[in-house]
Order: structure tokens, then C-alpha cells, then sequence
């Protein structure tokens, strides 16, 4: 289970890397001008060149690059944001937490109601209940988080004033962003749910289980489910990744100062070391909730958990045999 662990690990440094090099290069080479946006349209030539000169804007792209990596993977110097000059590691600690907030709510409720709705579904296929999800499921999909949020905050927040419609405080200020970004999330969980466990319920073992009398509800819980979840586990984590993407525009609507809000406002202000840095993070959190799911897979799945214990037992063998 370690050797499983670390191979997953060290896959974790190329893609963050990988993500470093794209999002720096994507920042270099989009129009605009910092030196202009952060000193004004008004500034000088000399003014405009000594502030490009101050921000190394004016070395070769290689060498720019260079120092980005080593500050931030060798010397872990984040640096600080261009436009404000507050460090980039504190506004970091402070706003990423909102979003993992967010996202874990909304990855809660999409688990919660998703699962369900999708084995209901499938138990009940062809009949009223599985149309009657799949439609819901249908209408989530196709419902634009963004309109669904407005609706929610003229609903609750401006007509019955039941839920605060902006900012932060306590949970009662995420409720609103988490059903506005968890809809899409439920129905793709559903439609994953009912495929999976449809594939389940057909196999010869639910069969036998049935007609040794087992209850159909443990049919359904222990056996069908338990073996249904590993195409489940995987698209919950990939729609985590989506979640902190999506959260950008949640947060956006909902005027939640997170790591959405502060990499949009980064770009509209080509605050480079920000967007960078900010979205290297977003890529950490989501390596890691990909490391989860694997760790998932070998807890649901023994034959992953099997396969590297046998691999292991081989080597000690071969080892003992040159001996």
C-alpha cells in the first residue's frame, strides 16, 4: 500500500510543474502591459521602463521562467502581489480556506443527493422514479450555475430574506453558492450512479445473492453499491477539480473573497506573481484530491491493494533467490 502511495506521489511533482510552466507562459505572452495598469495610463515612458525594468519584464522569456520555478519550488519565495504589494503567501492562507470551504460543502452535497437519486434510479429502471430522476438530472445539467445563483439570491435574499446574499460570515453565507454550484454536480453524480450500478445489479453474483434470500436492501447497499462506487469515487474527484474552477464564478456572484475572486481580479490587473502562484495552489489542492481517490480505490478495491503487495512479495523472493 506505501509503494502505491509514493508511485502516486511522485506523480504529483511533473503535472504541478507541468501547470507552473503553462500558466506562467499563458501570463506571459497575454496582451496587455503591467507596468501601464499598475502606474496608469498617464505615466511616462522613463516611468513605464523603470517599472518593467523593476519587475524583470524586460529579461528573456527563459530567464524569467527560470527565477519563477527557483523562488517558488526551491527558495518557496511566493513573493508579492504587483498591484497591492501584500505578500502573495498571506493573502494565500487567508482566501484558500473559503474556497476549500465552498467546494468541500458543494462536493458534500453533490455526493449526498447524486448517489442516492442514481441507485434509486437504477433499482427502479423504466419505471416513474428512474424518468422522474433522470429529468431532474437532465434540468441540473443544463441549468448555468450562474443563472441558477441569481435566481437563488432573488429568491431567498431579496424576496424572503431568509439567507444573506453576499459576503462571508458563518455557514449560513455559504448555502446559497453551494446549491448554486452543486446542481450541475448532483445530476452528472446521478447519471454516473445509475450507469454504474446498472452494470452491478445485471452481474451473476447480485443474482445469487437474491436467490440465497438475501434482503433486497442489502442486496443493494452491501453488494451492489460497494462495487459500484469505483467509477463513482472517480468522477467525484475529477468534479472536485471543477468545483475549485467553478468556484471563480461562484464566488464572483457571491462576493466571497476566496481563491476565485483573488485570481480573476490577478488577471484583470496582469498581477502575474498572483495568477501564477494562485493557480499553482488550485493545482496542489486538486493533485492531492486526485491522490485521495487513488487511496480510495485500493481502501474499495482489494485487488489494487493485492496487486502491489503481490509486486512487493515477488521482489523480496527474487531478492532471497539471488541469494
Amino acid at each position: 500500500m506505501l509503494r502505491y502511495f509514493l508511485k502516486r506521489l511522485l506523480w504529483m511533482i511533473p503535472i504541478i510543474l507541468a501547470v507552473a510552466i503553462v500558466v506562467f507562459t499563458l501570463m506571459t505572452y497575454c496582451p496587455g502591459d503591467p507596468a501601464e495598469i499598475i502606474l496608469g495610463s498617464e505615466a511616462t515612458e522613463e516611468a513605464l521602463e523603470a517599472k518593467r525594468e523593476e519587475l524583470g519584464l524586460n529579461d528573456p522569456y527563459f530567464v524569467r521562467l527560470a527565477r519563477f520555478l527557483s523562488d517558488t519550488f526551491i527558495h518557496f519565495n511566493l513573493g508579492v502581489a504587483w498591484r497591492t504589494g501584500i505578500p502573495i503567501a498571506d493573502s494565500i492562507v487567508e482566501r484558500l480556506p473559503r474556497t476549500m470551504m465552498l467546494s468541500g460543502i458543494t462536493l458534500i452535497l453533490s455526493f449526498a443527493i447524486g448517489v442516492p437519486l442514481g441507485v434509486i434510479a437504477a433499482v427502479h429502471q423504466n419505471r416513474w422514479q428512474d424518468s422522474l430522476c433522470m429529468v431532474l438530472a437532465l434540468v441540473g445539467v443544463s441549468m448555468p450555475n450562474f443563472w441558477l445563483a441569481l435566481l437563488l439570491v432573488i429568491l431567498f435574499a431579496v424576496k424572503l430574506k431568509w439567507l444573506p446574499a453576499l459576503g462571508i460570515g458563518g455557514i449560513q453565507y455559504y448555502i446559497l453558492p453551494a446549491i448554486s454550484a452543486s446542481a450541475t454536480h448532483i445530476a452528472s453524480a446521478a447519471r454516473q450512479s445509475r450507469s454504474s450500478m446498472l452494470d452491478v445489479i445485471r452481474s451473476d453474483y447480485i443474482t445469487t445473492a437474491r436467490a440465497k434470500g438475501v434482503p433486497e436492501n442489502k442486496v443493494i447497499i452491501k453488494h451492489a453499491l460497494k462495487n459500484a462506487l469505483i467509477p463513482i469515487i472517480t468522477m467525484m474527484g475529477t468534479q472536485f477539480g471543477k468545483m475549485l474552477g467553478g468556484a471563480m464564478i461562484i464566488e464572483t456572484i457571491f462576493s466571497i473573497p476566496g481563491m476565485g475572486t483573488l485570481i480573476i481580479t490577478a488577471v484583470n490587473n496582469r498581477d502575474y506573481p498572483v495568477v501564477q502562484t494562485g493557480t499553482i495552489f488550485l493545482a496542489i489542492v486538486f493533485s492531492f484530491s486526485m491522490l485521495l481517490v487513488d487511496m480510495l480505490y485500493a481502501a474499495v478495491d482489494p485487488r489494487i491493494k493485492a496487486q502491489y503487495q503481490n509486486k512487493g512479495k515477488k521482489k523480496v523472493a527474487v531478492k532471497k533467490g539471488a541469494n
